[in-house]
Order: C-alpha cells, then structure tokens, then sequence
C-alpha cells in the first residue's frame, strides 16, 4: 500500500511555474523591457536634438507696474501747404553806357584832372571796387533777387506745417519676414509675415503651417488715423475650417463679425490680434525711452467673435537666440485679462529689425505652445512713409526760381554803368 501510494505520487507532473520553463519567461521578459527601456531612450535623444531652447532664461518674474497708457492720440506730420510763388523781379533798368572818348590811344591817368572830378583810378581798384558798385551794376536785379528770396523763405517760415501734439508714432516699414515656426519646442515648417505700410494705411499677413491640421493665416489690412493703425476687416483662416471675418465699421462706428450676428462699438484706437503687435511696435518705435519694465499700454482688441482690453506691459531688455545668432530685444508681455485667465501672449521687438518682433509666443490654458521666432535676412523697402516728415524751406535755402527764369536768365547780363565825367582807362 504504501509503496503504490508513492509511486501515485511520484507520477504527478511539475507543478507550473517550477523548473526551467519559469526561467526562460523570466527571461524573455527582461529582454522586452530592455528592447521598450532602449526605444524610449531613442524617442528622448530625438527629441532632445530637435528641440530648440530658444530663450534660456526664462523670466517668469513680472516686474511692479509703474504706469497705465490708454489709448491717445499720436502725433502725425500735416501735409505741407503750397508754397505761393515768389514774386518776380521788375525788369532791370538799363543806363546807357557812355561813350568812349575820342582819344582811344590816350591813357586819361596822363590828362590833367578837371577841377570837380575825382583822381584817376587804377584798373585793380576799379576791379575790387566793382561788387560795392552794385548800386550802377546788378543792384536792381540782386537787391530784387534778396527780397524775393527773404520773402520766399519768411513766408514758408510762417507757413511751416506744425506736428499734431500727441505720443511719438513711427510706422515700420514695409518688409517681407521668414520665421522658424515651433509648436510645443518641436520645429515645423517656416512660417511668414508679410507686411506693407504707406502714409495711407497697412497690409499684415501671417502665415504659420501646422502637422496635421493644414496652415493658420491671419491677415489684417486698413489705414491710419489719428490713434495709429486703423483696421478695417481682420480674418482668421484656421486649417480646414471656413473663414472668420471682424469688420470695423467706421461710419456707424460698431464692429461686426462673421461668426455670431452679434456687434459691439467701435472705440478709438481699437485693434485686432496682430495688428496689435504693428501697433505696439509703432508706438515703441517712436519713442523707445518711455517704455521701460513696469510700464503697461492698454488696448482695445477684437478676436473673430469679441473684443477686450489687453494690458500689455514692459518686462525688460532680453537676449534671445534666433537661427543665425542671437539678438537684443525688448520684451512685452500680455497680462491676465480677468480672473483665472491662463492664456498668455509674449512679444519680443528687436531694435535691430527696426523694432518689428523677432518672437511670437502664444501658451494656451493647456499649456500648448505656438511659437514663431525671426530666421534670416530682413528685406526692407525703404523707410515709411509716415516717417517722413515734410521738408520746410529754411532761411538759408535757396528762393524758387521764378517762372519765367528762362527769359531772365537767357538775356546777357547788363553792363556795368560807367559816370561819363569819371575818367576812363582804355587800353590802346
């Protein structure tokens, strides 16, 4: 009994998870968590490598605000007035010239001097005697030529267009600018802003191409006016989706939109997403001293559905790193709009581009970030039109030259009058 019962026993099999089996699952497990450990430590190097840190200090301190701007008037150059033309000079008087004497071969410096005339005079002294004597030569013509010309210029003087009183503004010029385009640090294709500015008005276009979803285009185009950039329709283009359009009506003063039947009113100065930036760079353009860190503009904004005040305040001079080097900006930072708002708009103006923005930064709630950082070459037109200030004639400009200059100047100077009863030197 006791030997069958054993050998029962003998005859069941290994108990699983005993024995070698257990040790080459063992082992067939390291073996994916090695080959998973390696996998991800291929996704981080990559990562790494095209991630791009493009300001290394990140400066989350947010300086005391020392000062408020609202939206004010700038100053702005009137067009000249016309000049009225300069009177024209009366026509010279002849004298007619005196006869030569009889004797031609006869030097009068050896004919005795008659009791009221004067000595002969040499010939060097009559030469350097001649421009006092303008009074017998070109007196009436220059005497007429001064006053026309000191009236010309007094009269510009007064009529000098004065500035408009109000906060310096200087308009970028016109420029087509390339960016590095990132979306949560990881490089995209480049994307573009295309800006064109004239004393009339503006064109701004942005262009950022995104993975998966197709191009974001945000343009933006109006005119200019007393408080700077004056938009006139601002358009979201967003993928695939339809196109949402904010149009700023300036005759009924309200601003419509595409999106909702909704409307609001239409305050002066009032932007939109990206005109803003021109118009912060503008105002930083004209008059860079005064923003300095703790100094917030605020302005009136209109997305594609509404419109808010932005705070945008100064945070400080910055060093960011760009494509081909580094540049020396300035940085703005939007400030929370009401409570518990976590988006957050950074801009960076480089003084070197002229002031346009050399970074975009945008951080949604979520923490997604677009960002848009300057990539090469900036290709000017030329200065901007509302730059240029009118040129005012000065007293030491020249007078404009009459109408009829031809006629004046086509005739041959007069001759010097000669006093008959002075005596004459002629060579033989």
């Amino acid at each position: 009994m006791d030997f069958a019962s054993a050998n029962r026993r003998g005859d069941r099999p290994p108990a699983l998870g005993s024995g070698p089996g257990r040790g080459a699952r063992a082992g067939r497990w390291i073996a994916v968590l090695v080959v998973v450990a390696v996998l991800h430590w291929i996704a981080a190097q990559w990562f790494e490598r095209n991630r791009v840190d493009l300001n290394p200090a990140n400066h989350e301190h947010v300086p005391v605000q020392v000062a408020l701007l609202t939206p004010e008037r700038v100053e702005r150059q009137p067009a000249p007035k016309p000049a009225a033309p300069a009177p024209h000079p009366p026509a010279p008087t002849r004298k007619p010239a005196a006869r030569p004497p009889r004797e031609q071969h006869v030097l009068s410096a050896l004919q005795p001097a008659k009791p009221n005339e004067p000595a002969a005079t040499p010939a060097s002294e009559v030469a350097a005697s001649a421009p006092p004597a303008a009074a017998s030569a070109n007196a009436p013509v220059n005497a007429n030529a001064n006053a026309s010309g000191a009236a010309a210029s007094a009269a510009g003087a007064a009529s000098a267009p004065q500035a408009s009183q109000g906060v310096k503004f200087s308009v970028p010029p016109s420029a087509e600018l390339d960016y590095d385009t990132f979306y949560n640090g990881v490089r995209n294709a480049p994307g573009t802003i295309h800006w064109a500015s004239n004393a009339q008005g503006y064109e701004m276009v942005v262009s950022v191409p995104l993975p998966f979803v197709g191009p974001f285009v945000f343009s933006s185009h109006g005119g200019i006016d007393a408080f700077g950039l004056a938009p006139a329709q601002y358009s979201e283009k967003r993928g695939r989706r339809a196109e949402d359009i904010a149009i700023f009506n300036r005759s009924d003063r309200k601003i419509g939109f595409t999106r909702t039947p909704a409307s609001l009113p239409l305050p002066d100065g009032a932007q939109d997403r990206f005109s803003v930036v021109m118009q912060l760079a503008s105002l930083v353009r004209g008059d860079p001293d005064a923003y300095k860190p703790g100094v917030t503009r605020q302005f009136f904004v209109v997305d594609s559905d509404s419109g808010e005040n932005w705070p945008i305040e100064t945070i400080g001079d910055e060093t960011i790193r760009a494509a081909q080097g580094y540049l020396q900006t300035r940085h703005f930072k939007r400030l929370p709009r009401h409570d518990g708002d976590q988006r957050r708009i950074d801009v960076w103006l480089a003084p070197s581009l002229g002031w346009l923005p050399a970074r975009i930064l945008q951080t949604e709630p979520n923490g997604t970030q677009f960002e848009l950082v300057w990539r090469g070459k900036l290709n000017v037109d030329g200065p901007s039109a509302v730059d240029a200030s009118p040129s005012v004639p000065s007293a030491t400009s020249p007078a404009p030259a009459p109408a009829d200059a031809s006629t004046v100047t086509s005739e041959p100077a007069p001759a010097a009058a000669v006093d008959s009863t002075a005596p004459t030197i002629i060579k033989p």
